[in-house]
């Protein structure tokens, strides 16, 4: 019998530590099925459903401590397996969420946890079994409700009153949660990289007390690609600065980019990059039927001319700041259709920072050193774009 959506749940006494831990993960396969297990440290509730295109389980669960050495992004490794890949995260306040990508369709046969016995304490355990496509549509939902609702994603020091002369920035730190972007050889996560960076930029801004600053989250959480940019609406931002650090397939490739909108990309990498990047929900688990046409398709071809030239304005005084202290590509201003550019009211910029590919890049990402300069960099830039607003604004 497949069940669309499975509760399981067992009242324990919970651990010392008042966090129930992840302590392992182990994968068995067989031919038609595989069963995925992770080691607890006490007894959790557990809501388990489907997603397609492409084939996912996704896990909810409390907010866990993951302690199981691979960070909670693996690889399952058995090419005869269901299960590709796996990544866990924080979702939203409270609810942890691990998701499994699988190579074809499966059923989820059954989903359990298991009580202590001999050397083994509490177990999850979920067994899948191979399907068809069809089989597997028919098991498609989403649970009627997550489990606790979402905090508030943006973050202001103070409040913004309506006679604040301040100009509002709305500065977004790429991937984050069970979403952790690229993962450099040496463990380094994109989504890490992007949130230090982020609140550094953040510090410098508002030191100079010109600038009222929104950060789309200022801690490890997922946020939707949609939910970002109406972040950035919904504070009225004079700009929106998204923050990335990315892979590419040469590892001796290295330097920033800056990116802005555009209906047709500049080259076939940028194209890829956009591509890559617009697939955070999916990573994430999300199921883009439910989202509303407004979030998942605001169409470029409705943004204001006026949006996108302000964006282009930012970008040519963005990267000669970068410059000074970031290698830079070649080409370093590109254009492709990231969905977290398409504000039609706020000039956008997507910033790779550099590429978490290439061991040089990612020792300078991580460092202190880095952090400060590419914030400052930019802090720099937009100092400059809005001198010259005020500039234009003040001229007879």
């Amino acid at each position: 019998m497949i069940l669309l959506v499975f509760v399981v749940f067992f009242a324990g006494l919970g651990s010392a530590s008042g966090q129930p831990s992840v302590t392992g993960v182990r994968i068995g396969t067989h031919p038609d099925s595989t069963r995925f297990v992770l080691d607890l440290s006490e007894n959790i509730q557990v809501n388990v459903f489907t997603l397609a295109d492409p084939y996912r389980v996704v896990i909810d669960m409390p907010a866990l401590d993951w302690k199981a050495p691979d960070g909670g992004q693996g690889q399952a490794g058995e090419t005869e397996g269901l299960v590709e890949r796996y990544r866990f995260g924080l979702f939203q306040q409270g609810n942890a969420r691990l998701v499994l990508d699988l190579r074809k369709p499966a059923s989820v046969r059954q989903a359990f946890v298991l009580p202590p016995q001999g050397a083994y304490g509490y177990r999850f355990v979920l067994d899948l079994e191979a399907t068809d496509r069809a089989s597997f549509m028919k098991t498609v939902q989403v649970p009627p409700a997550a489990p606790s609702p979402r905090p508030p994603a943006a973050v202001q020091s103070a409040p913004h009153k309506r006679d604040d002369s301040r100009r509002t920035v709305a500065v977004d730190a790429g991937h984050g949660g069970v979403d952790p972007g690229t993962i450099s050889g040496d463990g380094t996560y994109e989504k890490q990289v992007t949130l230090s960076v982020a609140l550094e930029l953040k510090r410098q801004l508002e030191r100079t007390g010109r600038y009222n600053v929104i950060v789309t989250r200022q801690s490890d959480i997922f946020i939707p690609l949609g939910e970002r940019v109406e972040i950035g609406r919904r504070a009225k931002a004079d700009l929106f600065v998204s923050l990335h650090a990315d892979a590419i397939a040469d590892r001796n490739i290295r330097g920033g980019t800056v990116y802005t909108l555009s209906e047709t990309a500049s080259d076939k990498e940028a194209a890829a990059l956009a591509s890559k990047e617009n697939k955070a929900d999916i990573i994430a688990g999300v199921d883009l039927g439910k989202q509303s046409p407004e979030v998942t398709d605001i169409l470029i071809d409705l943004m204001q001319r006026e949006t996108m030239n302000y964006s282009i304005e930012f970008a040519t005084l963005l990267i000669p700041n970068l410059e000074r202290s970031v290698l830079m590509r070649t080409n370093s201003h590109r254009f492709a259709g990231f969905r977290v550019l398409k504000a039609p009211d706020v000039p956008s910029v997507l910033v790779e920072m550099g590429y978490l590919s290439n061991a040089e890049d990612t020792r300078y990402l991580k460092s202190e050193k880095g952090r400060r300069e590419i914030a400052a960099a930019v802090a720099g830039a937009i100092d400059d774009y809005f001198q010259r607003h005020d500039s234009r604004l003040s001229s007879p």
